[in-house]
């Protein structure tokens, strides 16, 4: 069974065996269909009998908690946000995938992870979640753990600087940095030949620890610029300055296109987008997935990023063990961002499996 984490809210007051039924109603027709559902329909839905009218009671009650809202006059009823929440805390039930889906997802992350990069199995995970929600799949990652062989600094133009890390494993990441003021050619050789005497073999966090331990040697053998490079160029690689995360791999935005019409869901999904381009908003995106194990579903304005889009997001953080026997943390995060309609009973055991199995294969790496 998946472990379902929420934000915690004030929840309406318990309602009767008959009101529950007619909410979920509502609620299973929006997310099935997308459209408001009426009292008449309604009264043909329900497994005992009631009138219409006896119907439209209960939806006025409903209404008055929250739960609902009428789009339009004389139009049927769909769940607000707040509702949509109380149908995930009291009525979802979420089990496991079937059997044929748990193999498609780690026959194609395996596969992914076998022969290519880190962000070859990141990138695989993310259009793998997009493919079966038909939502947008993401991956962010918010450190990298890419054990170094070689290290050179490459020159863009007099303030600007390229880093080029190649790891034991052949993977390279450039990261673009600024050059202190009047570094020369000679200097940034020189840095870079002083890094790679002594980082060779390590993460960037241990690398960074290492030269702090060298640091009187590193004083006596780099001149005053050579140093503040290898100072800066660290804190950058390390992301110490800012704690910014790496990348987000985001694959499927077109999915969330289909069956958009209306002028107005179409800004939604511009605002989205914006968001999802937005460094800050990566960050606030990780955060939600470390505040705890399991999978968190925002609804609407639950999440302050995609609160003018309107859309849902179903996140599960992905761990990795330190080196030996240290303890797993976490590194990232997979998930699906839709509307507010997504499948959630669906989508919810997809998310956690794909961040499971990404933790084991990146723990077994």
């Amino acid at each position: 069974m998946t472990e379902l984490k929420h934000p915690l809210g004030e929840m309406p007051q318990p309602l009767d065996a008959r009101s529950r039924e007619i909410f979920r109603l509502i609620v299973e027709s929006y997310l099935d269909q997308g459209v408001p559902v009426g009292s008449r329909m309604l009264s043909k839905l329900l497994t005992t009998s009631l009138s219409p009218a006896s119907v439209r009671n209960v939806m006025s009650d409903l209404e008055a908690l929250g739960l609902i809202y009428s789009p339009h006059v004389s139009a049927g009823r769909m769940p607000t946000e707040l509702g949509l929440r109380f149908f995930v805390d009291a009525f979802l039930e979420v089990g496991d995938l079937a059997a044929s889906e748990r193999e498609e997802i780690e026959e194609k992350v395996r596969l992914a992870g076998d022969g290519r990069s880190f962000d070859g199995l990141l990138t695989e995970a993310s259009q793998l979640l997009s493919g079966l929600s038909r939502g947008a799949g993401i991956v962010l990652t918010a450190t990298s753990d890419l054990r170094l062989k070689h290290i050179e600094f490459i020159r863009l133009e007099p303030t600007k600087a390229l880093a080029v890390l190649v790891g034991v494993n052949g993977e390279v990441e450039n990261r673009l940095f600024d050059l202190p003021a009047g570094v020369t050619p000679s200097q940034l050789t020189e840095a870079g030949n002083f890094l790679n005497a002594h980082v060779a073999g390590r993460t960037l966090p241990e690398a960074r620890a290492r030269i702090d331990h060298l640091k009187n040697e590193t004083n006596a053998a780099l001149d005053v610029l050579s140093q503040q490079l290898v100072d800066e160029g660290l804190a950058v690689w390390s992301e110490v300055g800012g704690d910014q995360p790496s990348r987000l791999i985001v694959r499927g935005r077109a999915n969330l296109l289909d069956n958009v019409s209306a002028t107005e869901d179409l800004e939604r999904l511009r605002l989205l987008f914006d968001d999802l381009e937005s460094k800050s908003g990566m960050i606030e995106l990780l955060g939600l997935a470390e505040k705890g194990d399991g999978v968190r579903i925002f609804i609407g304005k639950e999440n302050n990023l995609f609160s003018l889009s309107g859309s849902s997001l179903v996140v599960a953080p992905y761990e990795k063990q330190a080196a030996g026997s240290g303890p797993e943390r976490v590194i990232g995060a997979v998930g699906v961002i839709g509307p507010t309609r997504l499948n959630y009973r669906r989508i919810v055991p997809m998310v956690d499996y794909t961040a499971r199995l990404v933790s084991r294969l990146l723990s077994r790496t």
